[in-house]
């Protein structure tokens, strides 16, 4: 298979994402990790632009990579100077990167309004500064900043811009749609030429963005027409909009195009990558992206499920497992008796017929009045096992008592009482919380922990309340979703009603008796 080349530019273009910043050892945590997924080329920034960026550098030159070659990015040199004295790039070859990746403009409206230089000088400020580099020993990159608006604008003109960098020794020429508003026949088209002219002496790479929301496509359409090496982010991390998401254009590449990119075993990573990177970016994981994301490979259709359980290729465009992602069945009032003995044979239940249509009349039924089980799967495991005679009670409620009182001085207390039933045995329990919710989880915990101390390693991590009716103000039917560990998983559970701490307690005490269920 011919080999395509992926460029991250995660550390440089996504760090101009709002919101965006690492410090050096999370970037090098980040480095590591595109590493193991097989990332041929990875840009760590500017070595000039700021302490941290110095330091990044310097720790990166004590790294050993197994897959990826390091860039240093930067500009050509400053108008009115020669290349060897201009401080930045000096800075750059003196770096210990073996690439180097300048940027340069290819439109002419940018020469009149931003750096304000003439079309030749502009031309000799390429050439000058890819030749500089290779001379002081470094391979080069040139991106080619704007060149779909360039080529739209003055098509001979922004080919000279390539064509200076291709004849100073540039090894890649990558057309950058900064704006990111091309459309994919248009970017394939300008490749397609661009390759024409100079495929035979350069690779020709692509740089998008995702301003129009075609960044993925544009990459794949620059791709059809003869590039050979793609920039993007991983996530599609970026400025604006973003840049071209990596973790789609990989599979897209290795499982659709039929390139050759990374190995299988890398490929099989992909998932575990992109949601690792999202983390240590402090952003919430995607459910809804492609290839990675939770949902990706998810079924809620009663059709759907059925048909995924005949035959996967019936509703899914791929094996999950190439991504390292999941199958998931969903539980939801269009569940029909497949999606729920799909649910069931995961929990290790046993569901005939008659047992399988009482549980999907019983879900509909539920979710009618506002249970919404593709959020809590750990309830919806409950409701399975109730109706597979496998449900093992963790108590038997006599009642519970919450009082909250606000004093003069501002404190608020708030006192929770419980009576249950624990293997016979009646246990009355008071704790104090800081709100309702935490006062009960402390007495049922009190009442339970001598019988069963597992359960106190059991830590509730989220907490979510969504009003069903909001016409009904303070009377509405309230949603709560709880969500809880015990330190190696996670689960979900539910409560619906029209008392917010009734609400509360079912999804506190489903969370429990998920955990206590044997297995």
């Amino acid at each position: 298979m011919e080999q395509v080349n992926l460029y991250d530019t995660t550390l440089r273009d996504g760090m101009g994402g709002h919101g965006m910043s690492l410090s050096v050892d999370e970037k090098l945590k980040v480095v590591l990790a595109l590493d193991a997924l097989g990332v041929q080329f990875i840009e760590a920034g500017f070595p000039s632009s700021n302490p941290k960026e110095a330091e990044l550098f310097a720790r990166l030159s004590e790294l050993e990579l197994a897959n990826s070659t390091i860039a240093a990015f930067g500009m050509t040199r400053r108008r009115g100077m020669r290349a060897s004295e201009d401080e930045a790039l000096g800075v750059l070859v003196a770096s210990f990167a073996p690439m180097i990746c300048l940027v340069g403009k290819s439109w002419g409206l940018h020469l009149e309004k931003v750096i304000k230089v003439s079309a030749d000088e502009n031309l000799a400020m390429i050439a000058e500064s890819i030749a500089f580099c290779r001379e002081s020993g470094k391979r080069a990159v040139f991106d080619a900043e704007h060149f779909f608006d360039g080529y739209r604008d003055d098509a001979p003109y922004a080919l000279e811009c390539v064509r200076a960098a291709v004849d100073a020794g540039a090894e890649n020429v990558t057309l950058c749609d900064t704006n990111g508003g091309s459309l994919p026949r248009f970017v394939g088209e300008v490749t397609e030429a661009v390759v024409g002219e100079l495929g035979d002496r350069v690779e020709i790479g692509i740089h998008t963005h995702n301003d129009a929301e075609c960044a993925v496509a544009n990459s794949l359409a620059a791709v059809e027409a003869g590039a050979r090496l793609v920039q993007g982010t991983v996530n599609g991390y970026g400025e604006r909009c973003g840049n071209a998401n990596l973790a789609s254009i990989l599979p897209a590449l290795q499982l659709k195009m039929g390139f050759d990119v990374v190995s299988a075993e890398q490929l099989a990573g992909l998932t575990t990558t992109a949601h690792y990177l999202d983390e240590l970016c402090n952003m919430a994981v995607d459910p809804d992206q492609p290839y990675v994301g939770r949902n990706a490979f998810a079924h809620k259709a009663g059709m759907h499920a059925a048909g995924v359980a005949a035959d996967a290729s019936t509703f899914e465009h791929l094996d999950p497992a190439r991504v390292g992602n999941d199958r998931e069945i969903l539980a939801s009032e269009l569940s029909g008796k497949a999606t729920i003995r799909s649910q069931a044979e995961q929990a290790g239940l046993a569901l005939d017929d008659e047992a399988a249509a009482r549980a999907v009349e019983r879900l509909k039924e539920r979710e009618h009045r506002g249970y919404h089980y593709e959020a809590a799967p750990a309830s919806f495991e409950l409701l399975l096992r109730h109706e597979a005679d496998s449900y093992a009670p963790l108590f038997k409620l006599e009642s519970f008592r919450v009082t909250t009182e606000k004093r003069a001085d501002g404190r608020v207390e708030t006192e929770a009482t419980i009576k249950v039933e624990v293997d016979g045995e009646r246990f009355v329990r008071v704790a104090e919380g800081n709100g309702p919710v935490n006062a009960l989880d402390k007495a049922l915990r009190a009442a339970i922990a001598d019988r069963h101390p597992h359960l106190a390693d059991i830590e509730l991590t989220n907490y979510k309340v969504r009003i069903l009716d909001e016409t009904h103000g303070t009377g509405a039917v309230t949603r709560v979703l709880l969500d809880s560990s015990d330190g190696e998983r996670e689960w979900g559970t539910i409560g619906v009603s029209e008392n917010i701490i009734e609400a509360s307690w079912e999804a506190l005490v489903d969370s429990l008796e998920y955990a206590f269920q044997p297995r």
